[in-house]
């Protein structure tokens, strides 16, 4: 059996008396590209926040390299966030930092590294997601796409068991979308890197995923599991079909 990093069971979310999903159970095996899905408003992102422990569940437990985060405090959850990588996004880079300092910053933050090993760490993560040219420039100096594989090389700054991906085609062109997802699975590949994809982009799913849930905002929860290939050629739920072959779903009287 796979070697499984996160445990989802029984997962819910609300706010106030609002529910987002619930009963979301799921697992994520190392070493694979996994794609969190769905519709505007059904959840991917809150779910996401849940695994890292932003947020806590209201129902259910997360448990990351076997740990839940939500419940954790101090430096048990220094030590165990130290281990994941999050991209947000719009990258969310300092616009005062270039580049390499940028990606710097977690080293300096959570390690004893000198400075002189910590430029050295940064240029090297710059140059797996082909930034090694701009190291000393500003985040408004590069370009969208750009900006997005310099939040993935902030999220590998401490070498993380797994990567979280919030959005990473978000307004990005096709040509520029289709260079990340190869930079996505390369990475993935190469490193062995585990890769927790939130998007609802269709060509980027189909592209990376090993495996994904799918997200509904009406059934406030998931409806689909599997590999998104198989799940285009062969679901039989109307909207994961619908959703895989870009149909359009036909309205109740």
């Amino acid at each position: 059996m796979a070697d499984n990093v996160i445990e989802a069971e029984k997962l819910a979310a609300r706010f106030g008396t609002r529910t987002i999903f619930q009963d979301v159970t799921f697992n994520v095996r190392r070493g694979e590209v996994f794609v969190i899905l769905g519709g505007s408003g059904c959840g991917k992102s809150t779910l996401l926040k849940l695994l890292i422990g932003l947020i806590p569940p209201a129902e259910g437990q997360a448990r990351v390299l076997g740990q839940a985060l939500a419940t954790l405090t101090g430096k048990t959850r220094n030590e165990a966030l130290s281990h994941i990588g999050v991209m947000w996004q719009q990258g969310a880079l300092l616009g005062s930092l270039n580049l390499m300092q940028n990606v710097a910053l977690p080293m300096e933050q959570h390690t004893k590294l000198p400075p002189d090993a910590r430029e050295a760490l940064a240029r090297a993560r710059l140059g797996l997601v082909g930034l090694g040219d701009a190291a000393s420039r500003l985040p408004a100096e590069i370009s969208g796409g750009m900006l997005k594989r310099a939040g993935i090389a902030r999220a590998m700054a401490l070498d993380p068991d797994i990567l979280f991906l919030d959005e990473p085609s978000a307004g990005l062109d096709p040509i520029t979308s289709a260079g990340l997802d190869a930079l996505i699975l390369t990475l993935a590949r190469e490193t062995g890197t585990t890769f927790v994809v939130v998007t609802h982009e269709l060509q980027s799913i189909l592209a990376i995923g090993d495996r994904c849930i799918m997200l509904d905002k009406e059934a406030q929860g998931m409806i689909a599991e599997g590999n998104p290939r198989e799940l285009r050629d062969h679901a039989t739920h109307p909207k994961v079909r619908a959703f895989f072959r870009r149909e359009v779903m036909e309205q109740a009287p």
